[in-house]
């Protein structure tokens, strides 16, 4: 395997980008085509979306920082229990001013948490970034105060009322898709334009060799610190909309396996690009639910695509199509 074929993906080429766009244009016409049961299928693409959003969260540490974390699912789950704390039990609370305070709760535990973590290297950063995770993980699943195993309910998705118009009805589910996509599309091009900012070179340097960064005189610990906090903000981003959208959450949104869900999901769409994460939420969600419907014994088939997948693919969906391509040259 060449060494090329590790690297993470930063450019693809015109056409795919077209395809790409074409693909979100058909996504968005969803919720306008008449179809039976059109309430599930935007319900679950919602979730799609949602994931792709903690997808790229991730990626912006191990696809573009090289951080790799077992435990980013903490700020996700944080930030979907902020809601459900701060909402009342009698009233829906405001998007506007919500959705900000629970990304920066996710943010400020994120900067806590890394200022430990971002100083390890290697399988070390790995394990302490799992244990800090299992560690909030545990607070809120043996704390009858915190809703302890079974979870809280959030009884109201928030309101997105402007200057007393009412007309964003979050309620309905074509509305909260617009939303999702909405800050899905926002979120890709913050990191698309992060990714080839000074800083976003940074970071790709730091992957790259942080011995030779530290040496020109960039202190890595502030950028890779920097990167560990923004990633858990976005990550709680993606928290929030879950738990407005499901109207639950429960301390499994911080474990370990949604953690590994998002390594999957980043692996197989791509590393290092952010459109990469977004189709490997989207194929690894579709390929999910496939097996599910096909056999009791999924587990098995998930394991032998992703499996399947490192092996031949090992830049993941987007990189292969675009080996694809240059073998077509």
């Amino acid at each position: 395997m060449s060494a090329s074929s590790k690297a993470p993906l930063e450019r693809l080429p015109r056409a795919l980008h077209i395809a790409l766009m074409l693909g979100g244009l058909a996504l968005a016409a969803v919720p306008l085509v008449p179809m039976e049961g059109r309430d599930f299928y935007l319900q679950m693409l919602t979730q799609m979306m949602i994931l792709a959003i903690f997808a790229m969260s991730l990626d912006l540490l191990q696809g573009v920082t090289g951080l790799v974390s077992l435990g980013h699912a903490a700020y996700f789950g944080l930030a979907g229990y902020a809601l459900a704390f701060i909402t009342p039990a009698d009233t829906p609370i405001a998007l506007w001013w919500s959705l900000p305070l629970a990304a920066l709760g996710a943010a400020l535990a994120a900067l806590v948490i890394g200022f430990f973590v971002v100083r390890t290297h290697g399988i070390y950063f790995i394990m302490v970034t799992m244990a800090f995770a299992q560690m909030v993980f545990f607070l809120f699943f043996d704390n009858k105060a915190l809703g302890g195993s079974d979870g809280i309910y959030v009884n109201f998705k928030p309101h997105a009322s402007i200057a007393g118009w009412d007309g964003i009805d979050l309620e309905n589910k074509a509305t909260f898709f617009y939303l999702t996509l909405l800050v899905l599309v926002g979120v890709y091009l913050f990191l698309r334009r992060l990714l080839f900012s000074p800083f976003g070179r940074a970071l790709a340097g730091i992957r790259a060799n942080e011995h030779r960064m530290r040496a020109v005189g960039y202190g890595t610990y502030g950028y890779k610190l920097t990167a560990f906090t923004l990633a858990g903000g976005l990550a709680g981003i993606a928290g929030y909309l879950w738990a407005a959208q499901t109207g639950y959450v429960n301390p499994e949104l911080m474990g370990f396996h949604m953690s590994a869900h998002a390594i999957m999901m980043v692996i197989l769409g791509g590393m290092g690009n952010f459109a990469g994460a977004i189709v490997g939420a989207f194929a690894f969600e579709y390929t999910l639910h496939l097996f599910k419907d096909i056999t009791k014994h999924w587990q098995l088939l998930m394991g032998s695509f992703i499996v399947l997948v490192v092996v031949f693919a090992p830049r993941g969906l987007l990189g292969l199509l675009v080996r694809q391509k240059e073998d077509a040259k």
